[in-house]
Order: structure tokens, then C-alpha cells, then sequence
């Protein structure tokens, strides 16, 4: 049996990406582990979470710094699932997070669309049976 564990965010810097996954988004941080004076290996992932966690991963170079905030060319990147869709889409408005898309009612259940720190899209999203 096989399961998605882990990917790599490209972010810009470790600590602002750290705040917005753990203080707006309210993800855990699981791990922050020093590699080298300018590495880190930082992992945070949705609390209670049994699915992929995300290793955000710092920029080296101008092709990886590139990349941040588009590494999907303007596509849904990442797809937030979620118990209470009314609750979490008020408080990541509260939180100042941007909203590209407005809540919609869809088939699979309700959806918005809205931006990390960085511009890469994601979808906030409450499924229904």
C-alpha cells in the first residue's frame, strides 16, 4: 500500500511562512530542524491530520525563487478539506486572507477559492456525501 506522505512549498522565507501556516491557516508545526546555517527542514501539516504534510522549503536560486507563489501556473495548487466550511471561510476572511473566488455550491459540496502568502491558489472545501 502507498501513500502520499510529504511535498516541498517553495517558499521565501522560513519564519513568514511558518506564521501564515500556523497562525492563519492554524496548522500544526511538526517539525523545524535546522540543516545548515541557512537550511532548514520545516514541516507543518492541517491539525489532526492524517494525510500529506508540507515541507516548506526555502528558495536556493533564482529558477527555485522563480517558482514561489506559481508553481502550477496559476492552477488550484492545494485543496483544504473541511468540517465547517462557514466557519473556516470566516475566519480566514477575518484573518485577511484573499478570497479569488467566492463561496459556490457545487455537487461534490461548497468551495471557495483563495491565495497563500505567496498567490499559490488553493481550495477551501466541504464535502458532502
Amino acid at each position: 500500500m502507498q501513500s502520499l506522505a510529504m511535498f516541498a512549498l517553495v517558499v521565501r522565507d522560513y519564519d513568514e511562512a511558518i506564521h501564515f501556516f500556523t497562525q492563519i491557516l492554524d496548522f500544526d508545526l511538526i517539525e523545524d530542524t535546522p540543516q545548515s546555517p541557512t537550511k532548514r527542514w520545516v514541516v507543518v501539516a492541517p491539525n489532526s491530520s492524517t494525510g500529506a504534510r508540507i515541507l516548506l522549503a526555502k528558495a536556493v536560486g533564482d529558477a527555485q525563487a522563480s517558482r514561489i507563489g506559481d508553481q502550477t501556473g496559476g492552477r488550484v495548487f492545494l485543496f483544504l478539506d473541511t468540517d465547517n466550511f462557514a466557519r473556516d471561510h470566516k475566519k480566514l476572511t477575518d484573518r485577511g486572507v484573499k478570497f479569488t473566488r467566492p463561496p459556490s455550491k457545487e455537487t461534490y459540496g461548497w468551495v471557495a477559492v483563495f491565495e497563500d502568502l505567496y498567490g499559490n491558489k488553493w481550495d477551501l472545501v466541504e464535502r458532502v456525501s
